[in-house]
């Protein structure tokens, strides 16, 4: 492992020479390429110089004990000498997580499709809720929301929404969002006070920009029609609503959240976008079972990832076996531990992979 970081910290001195070379910076195709590597090298060259650091001051702090023979200052450096022991070993880990391969979608920015399933007006009502969980979370880490697609249902709630949300590294916290989420509760509904169970299907898909998939436009129907809403609201006396049908794959996106025609075709394109990257990575993820392997789950759309159980406050993730008993701050967005337990446990994988 250490000769291959020690390559990494040579590439690193290399790549810090370039970008300060002037013919480089007067490229900026070349230097912007160049700062993104230097970039990615960063935290694995920081970790291994510290631990390069922490692995002297050892061999100075056992020398300064072998020569003294004052007992006090003995008792002083091997407190040291084990204080150092720690950083050395806990450095060496961070470092075998810092060089596992990188999913190269972690950078991107996110889709997310959130459909009530199993439950009729309750699995609506929860999908508003998972929307409102998954906005405020979104506003802890001050990404940026944008809807594209809104379907409410007549009690409130969606009965579908998709949305973007942009930021630093979305997809690496978003990912594992993935799956069935199944709500126990009450119904509002209800008269008798039976706790009914209902699910929600949540997709999270990077954004794909147009150099990752080739669409061919010949294969795109495009219709227009009059944007309606509940109520009459939302009517339009234009016809600014746009249909998007994938002849190939047969996926149908109808937007009309917005008054320009033009932009209710920009959000029905980059959702068909996302589908079909979707569609060629999940391809190619049932092609590599060894890295299927390595994943949190499957992934798979039917997969019931967690329960959120509105009588006990509880919420259950049922990939890594992890109950909390917070579920009103879970809903209003206080998700970092449970991302943070999904990402551990998905690095504890690969490395025993």
């Amino acid at each position: 492992m250490f000769e291959r970081v020690q390559e990494l910290d040579d590439k690193y001195n290399l790549l810090s020479a370039k970008i300060s070379d002037p013919e480089i910076i007067g490229d900026q195709g070349a230097w912007r390429s160049y700062m993104k590597e230097h970039s990615d090298l960063s935290p694995i060259v920081e970790k291994y110089r510290e631990y390069k650091k922490a692995e002297r001051d050892l061999a100075d702090a056992k020398e300064m004990l072998d020569q003294s023979n004052d007992e006090e200052f003995r008792q002083l450096a091997k407190e040291e000498i084990r204080a150092l022991q720690e950083q050395i070993e806990y450095s060496a880990e961070e470092l075998k997580l810092l060089l596992l391969p990188k999913d190269p979608h972690d950078e991107k920015n996110v889709i997310v499709e959130i459909r009530g399933g199993a439950g009729g007006d309750e699995a609506a009502l929860f999908a508003g809720d998972l929307f409102r969980m998954y906005t405020r979370y979104a506003e802890r880490r001050r990404w940026k929301i944008e809807l594209l697609s809104v379907n409410e249902s007549d009690i409130g709630g969606f009965k579908e929404v998709v949305f973007m949300i942009q930021g630093k590294s979305v997809y690496s916290r978003l990912k594992y969002e993935s799956g069935v989420h199944r709500v126990q509760r009450i119904p509002v509904t209800e008269s008798g006070g039976r706790v009914h169970t209902s699910t929600v299907t949540v997709a999270v898909l990077p954004e794909a920009e147009e150099v990752d998939v080739e669409l061919d436009m010949n294969d795109v129907r495009i219709d227009v029609f009059r944007s309606s809403g509940n109520g009459g609201q939302s009517v339009n006396t234009t016809d600014s609503a746009v249909r998007v049908t994938h002849a190939p794959t047969g996926i149908v996106i109808s937007c009309q959240d917005e008054k320009s025609q033009l932009k209710n075709k920009d959000k029905a394109l980059k959702i068909l976008r996302a589908k079909l990257y979707d569609i060629e990575q999940e391809k190619q993820r049932s092609r590599i079972s060894a890295e299927r392997r390595g994943q949190v789950g499957t992934g798979d759309r039917s997969e019931r990832i967690r329960t959120y159980n509105f009588p006990q406050s509880r919420l259950t993730d049922h990939r890594v076996d992890l109950t909390l008993h917070k579920l009103d701050m879970v809903l209003d967005g206080d998700l970092d531990e449970i991302m943070d337990t999904l990402i551990t446990n998905a690095q504890a994988e690969k490395l025993g992979a």
